[in-house]
């Protein structure tokens, strides 16, 4: 699916370790210019950060893939980004930066680690 917006929000990146090695996740907001604007948020994961950066206030669309999953009789929905591409004629500026740079010397990445442990009292799935 694809969702054409101005990007309004980015969220600091998330990083962690995983059985599988290191990960990094990047969440984003825009909001679409229908009759009616919606605000959407994103998620893009892993060596799709870099290659697909995002700025505020940049007009994109987003394709993307939608997906559910329960958890204790709840379920939670993520919109995963696999592309972001520039929308319209409209030139970036050259002053504008890729986010991943913004954020780190505004915000330190926010470290999350799994250790497998289920004795804690937090029961959210993520």
């Amino acid at each position: 699916m694809d969702l054409k917006g101005k990007v309004i929000t980015i969220l600091p990146m998330v990083t962690g370790e995983g059985k599988n090695g290191p990960w990094k996740k990047l969440e984003f907001v825009i909001e679409t210019q229908d009759q009616y604007p919606k605000k959407v948020m994103f998620g893009i994961m892993g060596a799709k950060i870099d290659q697909n950066p995002v700025i505020i206030g940049q007009e994109i669309v987003v394709s993307f893939d939608a997906e559910s999953r329960e958890y204790n009789g709840k379920y939670y929905t993520n919109l995963n980004a696999w592309k972001i591409s520039a929308a319209g004629s409209a030139p970036m500026q050259s002053d504008s930066q890729p986010i991943q740079h913004q954020q780190m010397n505004e915000t330190p990445p926010v470290n999350v680690s799994f250790s497998g442990d289920n004795n804690t009292t937090d029961d959210l799935p993520f």
